[in-house]
C-alpha cells in the first residue's frame, strides 16, 4: 500500500478492516495536535478503553464515555468505521455516483440504511460557504430536471404535466468559473424557484464578482447582466459557440448531472435534489485529484457535522416534509 494512505478502493478495504486502524484515523483526524477534549466538560484529561475502542473522561465530575464518532456524520451509527469509510471512498470516487441498492449490496446492510449513509455523506461534501466569489469568465445556464413525459402513466401524465417544456420540472442554475493555466474550472449549482431576472440577479449578486466576464445563451432573463457585468452571450438557434463565448463547460456538467440522476438514481425527488447537485459538484471541482486524496477531503468535512434521520426527512411538528 502507497506510504500516503489507500490509493485504491481494494486497499481501502483492506487498510480500514481493522477497526483499531479507523479507530485512530478518526482521533487523529479530529484532535491533530493529539490534545483530546472531552466533549461534555472541555477537560482534556482523557483515558482509552482500548477493548471498545472508546475515550473516557478522567475528570472525576465527569467520566464520559465517548467515541471517536462523537461531532462527526457518523455520530450515533451503530456501523462499525470499517463499513463507513469504503461507503465514503466510493461516494467520492464514482463519476456518476453510487446507488444505494449497489451500496447495500456490497456493505450488506439493509438499502434503507445505505440511503441514509449517502445522505450523511453528502451532508459532508456540501460546501456550505463559498471563500470567495467568483471571477475571471463565468458561464451561467440552467437545465430542468424531472420526470419525462414520455415515461409517465397516462393519468400520471395529465395530472403532472400542465403545459409544455419545464413545467412541472425543477428549475437548477448554475455557474461555472473557467479555470486558468492548471487551475480547474470550478462550478456551482443550485436549486431556484424561477429562471427570472429577479432570482438570477440575485443568485449573480451573491457568487459573482462584478465586473467578471459572464457568458449566457440567449435567454431574457439574463438581459440586465451589463449593468453589472461584461455579458456576451451566444445565440443557440444559430450557433453554439462563437470563439470563447459559450457555455460548454456548464452543458458538460448537466450531461453528468443527469447522467447521475436517470442511471444510477433513477429518480430523485425534489426535495433532496440540492443534496444530489452538491455531490456532482464536489467531484466535479475535486476531479483532478486522485482517489485518495478525494476520500480524504471528504473525510477532513466530516467534522462538526450531523445528519438526523428527521432532518434528511423534513420530518417536524407537522409531520413528514411538513405534510401531516
Amino acid at each position: 500500500m502507497n506510504e500516503t494512505g489507500p490509493q485504491t478502493l481494494i486497499e481501502a478495504v483492506r487498510h480500514f478492516s481493522d477497526l483499531g486502524v479507523c479507530f485512530r484515523y478518526m482521533v487523529q483526524l479530529k484532535w491533530p495536535d493529539g490534545k483530546i477534549v472531552c466533549p461534555k466538560c472541555s477537560k482534556d484529561q482523557i483515558g482509552l478503553i482500548a477493548s471498545r475502542s472508546l475515550l473516557q473522561c478522567k475528570n472525576k465530575e465527569c467520566r464520559y464515555q465517548f467515541s471517536a464518532k462523537v461531532g462527526t456524520i457518523f455520530e450515533d451509527s451503530p456501523l462499525p468505521l470499517s463499513s463507513w469509510f469504503p461507503a465514503v471512498w466510493s461516494i467520492a470516487n464514482a463519476k456518476v455516483g453510487i446507488s444505494s441498492c449497489e451500496l447495500a449490496r456490497a456493505l450488506g446492510v439493509r438499502q434503507g440504511t445505505a440511503w441514509f449513509m449517502l445522505h450523511r455523506i453528502r451532508e459532508a461534501m456540501k460546501t456550505q460557504t463559498f471563500s470567495s466569489k467568483m471571477a475571471g469568465i463565468v458561464e451561467s445556464d440552467e437545465t430542468y430536471i424531472g420526470g419525462a413525459a414520455a415515461n409517465m402513466h397516462k393519468a400520471k401524465r395529465e395530472r403532472k404535466i400542465l403545459g409544455r417544456g419545464s413545467v412541472g420540472k425543477t428549475i437548477v442554475h448554475g455557474l461555472l468559473q473557467r479555470g486558468e493555466g492548471k487551475a480547474p474550472s470550478q462550478v456551482r449549482a443550485e436549486v431556484i424557484d424561477a429562471a427570472t431576472q429577479e432570482v438570477l440577479g440575485e443568485r449573480f449578486a451573491v457568487n459573482v464578482a462584478k465586473g467578471s466576464t459572464v457568458c449566457t445563451d440567449a435567454a431574457q432573463s439574463y438581459s440586465n447582466l451589463y449593468l453589472r457585468y461584461v455579458h456576451q452571450w451566444v445565440d443557440h438557434a444559430r450557433t453554439y459557440v462563437s470563439g470563447l463565448i459559450h457555455v460548454n463547460g456548464m452543458e458538460n456538467f448537466w450531461s453528468l448531472t443527469k447522467r447521475m440522476i436517470r442511471g444510477t438514481y433513477v429518480a430523485v425527488a425534489p426535495f433532496h435534489l440540492q443534496r444530489y447537485l452538491d455531490e456532482e459538484a464536489w467531484r466535479f471541482n475535486l476531479r483532478k485529484l486522485t482517489d485518495g486524496e478525494r476520500f480524504a477531503s471528504v473525510m477532513k468535512r466530516v467534522l462538526g457535522k450531523r445528519l438526523t434521520f428527521r432532518e434528511l426527512c423534513g420530518i417536524g411538528d407537522a409531520g413528514f416534509m411538513g405534510i401531516k
